[in-house]
């Protein structure tokens, strides 16, 4: 075993990513206020070729050294949009037909596992605060409420180690399942 050259892992370019990235896919940043986790947001939406990153509330936004600093060059790629009030932002994607997903925890949560996103249809991803989750106020603009199951004492991830496992359930079962 050996690891791939850079030439043998065939990036793509930003140009070629913008072509293909997936528009039935976006992603809303509700009030995150680390900009290391929004970086490691465009990186991991990067990964996943996320069509749109709306960035709302206190979200920074690119151009900063310290969202550079974990993005490595994925603000880029990843096209983005600053919308101060982040209901504004799930309104308009309501209207323009996505499917509105809090990844929060809810009285009335769909577990994981029991998701199955169709790769026809449009979904909004909505990740909240690190310390308090997404805005009570944008629940009820919500079509389904999407939870990570958890076993230990804390009752959460990581932003990031949320999107990654949402972003991983979803891409396989749009689109890595009809790779077989």
């Amino acid at each position: 075993m050996r690891k791939l050259t850079m030439d043998e892992l065939n990036r793509i370019s930003a140009e070629q990513f913008k072509e293909e990235a997936n528009e039935n896919l976006v992603l809303v940043l509700d009030s995150i206020r680390s900009m290391n986790n929004v970086g490691s947001v465009f990186r991991t939406a990067d990964a996943f070729k996320v069509g749109k990153i709306y960035l709302c509330g206190i979200t920074a936004v690119p151009p900063h050294r310290e969202i550079h600093k974990t993005a490595l060059g994925a603000t880029e790629s990843v096209s983005w949009e600053y919308v101060k009030q982040v209901s504004e932002a799930i309104l308009s994607l309501k209207n323009q037909g996505y499917q509105i997903v809090a990844v929060e925890q809810t009285n009335q949560s769909t577990y994981l596992q029991d998701f199955q996103p169709k790769k026809d249809e449009k979904y909004t991803f909505i990740f909240g605060n690190e310390a308090f989750g997404v805005s009570d106020e944008i629940l009820p603009l919500c079509d389904i409420g999407l939870e990570i199951p958890q076993f230990g004492t804390k009752h959460s991830f990581n932003i990031v180690v949320s999107l990654g496992i949402v972003l991983w359930h979803y891409a396989y079962l749009t689109a890595f399942t009809n790779l077989k």
